[in-house]
């Protein structure tokens, strides 16, 4: 029985509910880190009906897959010759930091199975993938979910359920490898957004790196209030602050290669609190910032997707057709 998505559309929303359905079985995947992502992929993955293992540098990590039943290896060159001999799709799970030196075992082992990702950052895979010779088969991918937990106790098979997870349509992607990567999301029970890889790297940095960055100078501002304030402390500040609680080591390695489009958007948000404290110290009024704070999250609640169905991977112009049907909100959530 594999979970997929169902759903209905209008011209402003799309309903999806995930239901188990039979379908033909997928070929194996081999997951290479089984953290939080990569073990949630597994599981959900394998629940699907998919055969799959999975490697994790952590022994005592794998040792915690097995023993909740995932095969699940510490030899990274024996996970990837058994992806060679079955034609896997292999996934990267691991921060960025580790990309290369998958990416060289990959190349090694495995250097003619389609491949894909779920780092947060797609444009510095992309490119190093790249320059080990791996790009015809690599589709990138992103699935926007997670918590603040880490490591193959947090991983959960719903984790994806619902959830957007990002796949490029950078050029020169082809539609084979595109269509297993995008299938194994669907059957994960995520909707996809088709996007670039620059663009990709761009949103994120606003509706997710910034998040951490901030969360992190709030739950500093809070704790220099000393005890007192942290007593006080309450929904405000336990939601601002949730992904504080995320390792800083992940933390950083989500966040810092995406350098160069976080700088521009904390210059963008420094600007704004800037001209919040000028207000504020001048008129003692937040009423701009608040006001447009309010106008944003309101659109963000409101904000309804579409269900793209009138573009073929392969036919002519259908990575720029779906590049510009993401920007503009539209989804898959099936795959003829």
């Amino acid at each position: 029985m594999a979970a997929t998505v169902v759903c209905s559309s209008s011209n402003v929303e799309v309903v999806c509910q995930s239901v188990p359905v039979t379908s033909a079985k997928q070929a194996p995947i081999c997951v290479l880190g089984t953290g939080l992502i990569g073990g949630s992929l597994l599981r959900a993955a394998i629940a699907a009906g998919y055969d799959g293992w999975g490697y994790n540098r952590s022994a005592a990590g794998a040792h915690a897959a097995r023993t909740d039943g995932f095969d699940v290896t510490e030899d990274l060159s024996a996970a990837l010759q058994r992806a060679a001999e079955t034609a896997a799709l292999i996934v990267i799970a691991v921060p960025m930091p580790a990309v290369e030196h998958m990416l060289s075992a990959i190349a090694t082992f495995a250097p003619h199975c389609t491949l894909t990702d779920v780092v947060s950052v797609k444009a510095p895979v992309a490119a190093a993938v790249r320059a080990h010779g791996l790009a015809d088969r690599f589709v990138g991918g992103h699935p926007m979910a997670g918590t603040a937990e880490s490591g193959w106790a947090a991983t959960d098979p719903g984790l994806f359920r619902d959830a957007v997870w990002a796949v490029g349509v950078d050029e020169g992607t082809r539609a084979d490898p595109w269509r297993r990567v995008v299938r194994l999301a669907l059957d994960c029970g995520s909707v996809v957004v088709p996007v670039v890889a620059a663009e990709h790297d761009r949103a994120v940095a606003r509706i997710s790196h910034l998040p951490h960055v901030l969360a992190e100078a709030l739950a500093t501002a809070g704790a220099a209030g000393g005890e007192l304030a942290l007593g006080l402390a309450a929904g405000s500040f336990r939601d601002g602050t949730r992904v504080a609680g995320t390792a800083p080591d992940l933390v950083r390695a989500i966040c810092e290669p995406n350098s160069a489009a976080l700088l521009e958007v904390l210059d963008d948000t420094l600007r704004v609190l800037g001209a919040a404290r000028d207000s504020l110290r001048a008129e003692q009024s937040l009423a701009e910032l608040v006001e447009a704070g309010h106008d944003a999250r309101q659109r963000y609640e409101s904000a309804r997707r579409w269900e793209i169905t009138d573009v073929r991977p392969g036919d002519h112009n259908w990575l720029e057709d779906l590049r510009s049907a993401g920007e503009r909100g539209g989804v898959l959530t099936r795959l003829d």
